[in-house]
This record gives C-alpha cells, sequence and structure tokens, in this order.
C-alpha cells in the first residue's frame, strides 16, 4: 500500500465484467517454485492524460474489468486441495484496484537524468509490497495501484508470480492497455491474441510440493541494504560489446548486426570447438548474441567490483523462456509460468583474466545447449525433489539475470502515448538482481536495472571498461 508519502485516495476490488467458465488450473512445476517468490511488480511511467484523473480513474476500472474476462485466472485465489495440489480458482473474487496522489513529484524529479539512483517513490507505486506469492491462497493474485503525479501518472502492475511469468505478465497488461485505448468497451474488449490457458504440457506433473507450515518465506534477506540503478545502452554500445565478443571474425559486422542487434533470447544449433562462426545470408550459425555479450561485459564488471579470491567460483543465473524451445512448441501465449533458470560457472579468476569472449560463450553455450531435452531433464530433476526455487546471492558471488529486453514493456500505450520510463517495485531484490528492459528508443537499445551492495555498485561505476558502453537514455 502506498507510504506517508504517497497518499491513499480510494481501494476498489474489480470484477470481470463476463462471468467466469473456467475450470481451476493446476500450477505446474514451472509455478509451484515460485510460491516462496515476491509477487511481480512492473509498471509504466506516462504523462498526464488529455482529461480528468477522474474520468481516467473510471476508464481504467472499466478497462481492467473486461481484461480479467479474457484473464480469469488473475481475478481467482490459489487452493491447496487435499492431495497436497495447488490449484487457480476462477471464481471471480476479483482484483484490487488502488488510486493513490503523490503531487509533490514531477516526472522531471523521478526520471530526470541528473539522477543516479532509481528514485525511492516508485517502491511506493505498487500494491501487495513484499507479499509472498503463497499469500494468493487469501489475497488477491493482482492488483493495478494508479498514482497520480504532479505532471503524469504511474500505472503499476502487481501479480503473483506462481501464477504468471513475464510474458504472462506482459500480455495482460498489454491487452488492459489496448482494451483502455480503445475505449474499454465493445469493440475495445476484443484482443488480438487470447491467452492459451491449456494445463497438457511438459510442466504438467503429477509431483506434490511439500510446503513448511506456515507457508514458505522468501530466501534472501529483503532488509539488506542495497543501490538500484538503471544503465542504458544503445544500439551502437551493443553492438560494439557483440563484435567484441565475437572477436570480429565475420565480414560486414555492422550490416550483420543491424539485423540481429535484438536476438538476446533467440538460440542457434551446434558448437564447434567453441570457434565463433559468422552470420552468412541471414544464416545464424554459432554467433554469440548481443544480449549475451552485455550479460558476458556485466558479470566481469561485477565480478571484478566485488573484490573476490581468484579462486572462488562464480554462478550467473538467466531466466529463460521455455515456450519456444519444446518440441511440439508452446503457445508463445500460453499463460503461466513457462521458464527455467539457466546456471553458468565460472571461476572468478578466469573471469577477470580472460578476454570478454570467454564469459560470453560460455553463456551462449549454455543457452543454446537448453533446448526440448534439456527443459525436460529439468522437469524430471524436480519432480524427484520438489522444491521452492532458492533467489538470492546466497555466496556472495552470484549474478541473476531475469526479464527480458524483449518484452513488449513500451506497447503499453493507454490512449495518450507511449511510457516514458518502465519501472519496478521492491519485489525480489537482492544483491546481483539484474532485470533487463527494451530501452525506450527501440532498434535494439537496452536497460539494465541493476541491484547490488553499495559498495558494489560504487565499484561497477567505477569500472571503465563497463561504463565505456553507457549512455544517456532517450
Amino acid at each position: 500500500m502506498p507510504s506517508s508519502s504517497t497518499t491513499l485516495i480510494s481501494k476498489c476490488t474489480i470484477y470481470p465484467d463476463q462471468k467466469s467458465t473456467m475450470k481451476t488450473l493446476k500450477l505446474s512445476v514451472s509455478d509451484l517454485p515460485m510460491l516462496s517468490c515476491h509477487y511481480i511488480q512492473k509498471g509504466v511511467l506516462l504523462s498526464a492524460p488529455p482529461y480528468s484523473f477522474d474520468n481516467l480513474i473510471l476508464s481504467l476500472k472499466q478497462s481492467l474489468s473486461a481484461a480479467l474476462s479474457h484473464f480469469p485466472a488473475l481475478a481467482g485465489r490459489l487452493y491447496t486441495d487435499a492431495d497436497g495440489y495447488v490449484h487457480i480458482l476462477c471464481n471471480d473474487a476479483g482484483a484490487d484496484f488502488i488510486h493513490a496522489k503523490a503531487k509533490h513529484l514531477t516526472l522531471n524529479a523521478v526520471v530526470s537524468p541528473s539522477l543516479v539512483d532509481v528514485h525511492p517513490s516508485f517502491k511506493e507505486f505498487f500494491a501487495y509490497d513484499m507479499t509472498i506469492s503463497y499469500s494468493g491462497h487469501h489475497q488477491p493474485l493482482a492488483a493495478i495501484q494508479v498514482t497520480e503525479l504532479a505532471d503524469g501518472v504511474f500505472v503499476g502492475c502487481t501479480v503473483n508470480h506462481a501464477v504468471t511469468d513475464g510474458t504472462s505478465l506482459w500480455h495482460f497488461f498489454n491487452t488492459f492497455a489496448a482494451i483502455t485505448k480503445g475505449g474499454g468497451g465493445g469493440a475495445a474488449k476484443k484482443i488480438l491474441r487470447s491467452p492459451d490457458f491449456t494445463r497438457d504440457t511438459v510442466f504438467n506433473s503429477a509431483a506434490v510440493l511439500s510446503v513448511p507450515a506456515g507457508g514458505p518465506t522468501v530466501t534472501f534477506d529483503a532488509d539488506e541494504p542495497l543501490r538500484e540503478r538503471v544503465f542504458h545502452f544503445s544500439r551502437e554500445a551493443i553492438q560494439r560489446l557483440k563484435q567484441k565478443a565475437n572477436c570480429n571474425e565475420f565480414p560486414d559486422s555492422a550490416e550483420v548486426m543491424g539485423k540481429q542487434v535484438n536476438d538476446g533470447w533467440k538460440t542457434v544449433n551446434g558448437n564447434v570447438n567453441g570457434k565463433i562462426t559468422p552470420v552468412v545470408n541471414g544464416n545464424r550459425r554459432n554467433e554469440i548474441s548481443s544480449f549475451q555479450s552485455l550479460s558476458a561485459q556485466l558479470w566481469r564488471s561485477v565480478t571484478r567490483a566485488r573484490k573476490l579470491n581468484s579462486t572462488k567460483t562464480s554462478t550467473f543465473r538467466m531466466a529463460v523462456n521455455c515456450r519456444h524451445r519444446l518440441e511440439p512448441k508452446m503457445d508463445s501465449f500460453y499463460f503461466g509460468n513457462a521458464i527455467q533458470s539457466i546456471p553458468t560457472v565460472a571461476s572468478v579468476g578466469d573471469i577477470l583474466s580472460r578476454d570478454l569472449r570467454f564469459c560470453a560463450e560460455l553463456l551462449h553455450q549454455n543457452v543454446v545447449a537448453h533446448d526440448d531435452a534439456t527443459v525436460r531433464r529439468g522437469v524430471e530433476d524436480w519432480e524427484k525433489a520438489p522444491r521452492l526455487f532458492p533467489l538470492g546471492n546466497f555466496d556472495g558471488a552470484m549474478i541473476t539475470m531475469g526479464s527480458s529486453p524483449r518484452f513488449p514493456m513500451y506497447d503499453n500505450d493507454f490512449g495518450w502515448g507511449r511510457p516514458l520510463a518502465i519501472r519496478s517495485g521492491k519485489a525480489n531484490k537482492f544483491d546481483g538482481k539484474i532485470s533487463a528492459f527494451p530501452g525506450r528508443e527501440g532498434n535494439g537499445s537496452v536497460d539494465l536495472e541493476v541491484v547490488l551492495a553499495p559498495e558494489t555498485m560504487a565499484g561497477l561505476e567505477n569500472d571503465m571498461e563497463f561504463m565505456q558502453y553507457v549512455t544517456l537514455a532517450v
């Protein structure tokens, strides 16, 4: 709920405008581990609407009601049956809608180029602060908080992480925005792509997750001191990194990278003795991607800033979407979690003494190898020992990359223009948690939301190998 510096104006429950006919949805092998994670909190900063805020609030309530009819799971609640299986009960119990004001804040104050760290006010612009997803048994699974600024508005979306991953979250958010832009009713209620609620995938399982009495707790210290900063990387900067990671071994690199600059989550087959081969006539063979190159540079620089012993092992975890990795492929709009975490490990000594390509190729090889068989092995491994997801930095040398620069975050036009910025709340943040967003100008640019211990952040800011690629956002 809003803090003392953000004033609560109203709170209500919004119900779907049509009764749900959907049966219960059993949580999958990919959903269940998230029960110990916080609700996801993501939102968009917008300029002021061209009409009164009273009209805006009414419009958003109507649009949310229509959107929930397309996403009935988000208007439901969790329940655990007698056999220990957790389900989403699509019972039209509704989602929360909160109207708040922070009229002392201007757009320039919260996203000024002169602002180094993320403005602390954004942490007040979301519901269910620090709420664990298991709480969905008795709390709504989604909430929208609309915060009025002096000259703008922030729309914060909070969703239960055991119910959605980033792909599903942004599908819902895009739908909510599109319905609002269309006027909230009639033809506006029709959406281009409906969510797929199929529950006959490889992630469905007979395994039961044993939950501690009273429910799970987060696996990291949510009160540790942290700094949070968004670093912007232009297309040109990322091209330079990609060129460096691929060692300039292919001709006409500028043209190639122009085509492939936003291929961070695309994969290719084959890895011939670690040799990087070029992209020729549009065929991606074994090229290290833009996003892998950027991630490798971050891994190197954060590791250096942490001043770790050279013999220590560092782990870079990367969340990957499994929808397109399975055979047959899942629907790209499958609703739920369809993600797995890929850990890549290396010694601190190797990370720092070898070049960028070393880290980049390790990441690349692991992403390429995460195919249908690997996804299925991961499911089988979990079924043998069902467990909650251990989110955190347990040995001081871990980095966890979440979200994706390919998510359509800036497609949330509510009717008066694209978002000015994307921001998140307090949820699931710890030393080494990174979230990747697309840059506002698009074209392959990337924003990294970096959360680090204060002393590590200071070291990263003084790392010229890293900072040479950082640019001011447009």
